[in-house]
């Protein structure tokens, strides 16, 4: 059954948004992304409580049931505030995919269906793009396939790695950064189970579950030096908060390395200070470092593949977002980042 078909008029038409009141479901969703430490969850949080909503996890770590704290994953008071879904309902364990994200947020989206208004918060742009506009239509690799190129590639160095995918897949690795060692991974477990370029089957895409109904979509864009000193404080708050029993508690079960939560912003210099490899002060820089540089590359890649999107002061985040619900709603939503 799609989520969609189903009404969301008793629960609209009770919530109050200014001096009107909402009906039917000419809204499917709110959408709040942005950089990592821009009050993204207390934003989600806030809009919940005022319309009836449920805030959906689109944090790609924040799924691990293994990394609250590290993540900076919702507070299980804040969890308690108001409907959260989709944190922390994967174990470190799980090679999670951007396809298994949708199919759990489908499996959301139905179970609210015309009741709660969805209220997505994270900051992975590839989740959002999933959602708004769909997955490209590429088969499987299976998990055989996955383990088999994982056990050939231990012990090889980044760069040999990329060499390999060169030689293998030419045109999907003139797409990557030959230090990205994830996606040169994953582009030669495809190619070992399809024989086919990854990049050959980004242009088919399946529609995703928001592709065709009213959205609100804002990018949270804090001040970039302000935004520094954002994410180093709370790095710092997030050690106090037992980060480090965290992470030595993920390192004594010996995962993969190159699982994705093994990678998590912070988890590796805190692996190598616990195997004595660098200083506790060289990890929390290492990890403070890591994670402003992420967000770096979070304003670029929103800016780049999902322009239509409303960027906006976080300070001013829950006013564009009711102005922009309202505007929604009289059919004059505004699209274009500013």
């Amino acid at each position: 059954m799609d989520w969609r078909s189903g009404s969301r008029r008793g629960l609209l038409e009770r919530t109050p948004w200014g001096d009107r009141t909402v009906s039917d479901e000419r809204i499917g969703a709110v959408l709040i992304a942005g950089p990592t430490a821009s009050g993204k969850s207390a934003l989600g949080i806030k809009l919940s409580q005022g319309l009836g909503g449920v805030v959906i996890n689109a944090d790609s770590m924040q799924v691990y049931r293994d990394l609250r704290v590290i993540t900076a994953r919702p507070t299980s008071e804040e969890e308690a505030e108001t409907p959260h879904r989709l944190y922390g309902h994967v174990d470190a364990a799980v090679n999670y995919s951007v396809g298994r994200y949708v199919a759990d947020a489908v499996r959301v989206l139905e179970e609210i269906r015309g009741r709660e208004l969805p209220i997505f918060v994270g900051g992975t742009g590839l989740y959002f793009k999933a959602l708004t506009e769909g997955l490209s239509d590429m088969p499987p690799v299976p998990e055989e396939i996955r383990e088999t190129v994982r056990r050939e590639s231990e012990g090889l160095e980044t760069p040999e790695l990329y060499r390999l995918l060169a030689e293998r897949d030419p045109e999907t690795a003139r797409t990557l950064r030959p230090s990205d060692r994830l996606r040169v991974q994953r582009a030669l477990e495809f190619f070992a189970a399809t024989g086919q370029p990854l990049v050959s089957f980004h242009g088919a895409r399946r529609p995703g579950p928001l592709s065709d109904v009213p959205v609100i979509k804002l990018f949270l864009a804090p001040d970039r030096e302000d935004l520094r000193r954002r994410i180093d404080r709370r790095f710092l708050v997030m050690m106090e908060q037992g980060a480090l029993d965290e992470v030595k508690a993920l390192g004594e079960r010996n995962l993969d390395p190159m699982l994705p939560a093994m990678r998590a912003h912070g988890i590796p210099g805190l692996l190598a200070y616990l195997r004595g490899e660098m200083s506790l002060d060289e990890a929390i820089a290492k990890g403070q470092g890591d994670t402003r540089r992420y967000a770096k590359r979070q304003f670029t890649w929103f800016r780049n593949q999902l322009p239509d999107w409303q960027w906006v002061d976080p300070e001013r985040g829950y006013e564009v977002a009711m102005a922009g619900l309202n505007a929604l709603l009289d059919n004059r939503w505004p699209s274009g980042r500013r």
